[in-house]
């Protein structure tokens, strides 16, 4: 049985604790860093339970799901894809979605930026980088970040906020964190070398969302700690 919504509000309220505690921690503002509430393999009411509680925006990992879920939430909740996209799935995924978080190749941003042309849009993106070098993640190479970030700086359609990674499992801590350093360092050295902004850092999920937040994210994805297992 799905939880009910008081659970849900409790749960938010816990996880915003958290944040902001540990912002307090090291100088950060807790304003400067935002919850995604995951809402993949829950029912429509997780979406809804969100935008009843103030978040603007949820994350997916399938496009069909989100498709599905959608029209059964209020229209002015955003939707971010997290989830790995193949670029079959491009035209869907810039027709309903908000923002993409799991760019990792020039041939997805190719794809992105023709189908968001083609809807009259300007995409907001992140580039998904393997920060952690785990070979079970998706997400570009270090090396070829940069390479990536010209190719997307070049996509009239899309508008580039920044970057995301995954952590890889692992029961030692310091594993999360080197990941999320490392994003951090590469997104200083492009923005100085393109001078474009990069705002945005998301890392960091319910076992690790302290580490990303010292680090420098600007956006934790959470789903276990909000909706439960799934």
């Amino acid at each position: 049985m799905f939880i009910d919504y008081e659970t849900f509000r409790l749960r938010a309220d816990a996880l915003q604790a958290r944040i902001a505690a540990t912002c307090a921690a090291i100088g950060r503002h807790p304003t400067e860093v935002a919850l995604l509430p995951v809402t993949k393999t829950h029912p429509a009411a997780a979406a809804e339970y969100a935008a009843r509680h103030g978040f603007a925006a949820v994350g997916e990992n399938r496009v069909q799901e989100a498709m599905e879920k959608r029209p059964q939430a209020p229209a002015t909740l955003r939707w971010e894809l997290i989830g790995h996209l193949q670029s079959n799935k491009a035209k869907l995924a810039a027709t309903h979605f908000d923002r993409i978080q799991s760019v990792d190749s020039e041939k997805l941003l190719t794809v992105l930026n023709r189908a968001a042309g083609e809807l009259g849009k300007r995409l907001p993106v992140l580039l998904q980088i393997n920060a952690g070098d785990d070979p079970a993640k998706f997400g570009a190479e270090p090396a070829d970040a940069a390479r990536l970030l010209d190719a997307a700086l070049a996509q009239p359609h899309l508008q580039v906020d920044g970057l995301m990674t995954i952590a890889p499992l692992s029961d030692d801590p310091a594993v999360a964190r080197r990941t999320f350093v490392r994003l951090r360092e590469i997104r200083d050295d492009l923005a100085a070398r393109t001078r474009a902004p990069l705002r945005e850092l998301s890392m960091g999920m319910t076992g690790d969302l302290e580490a990303a937040i010292r680090e420098g994210s600007t956006l934790v994805r959470v789903g276990t700690a909000l909706y439960g297992p799934r």
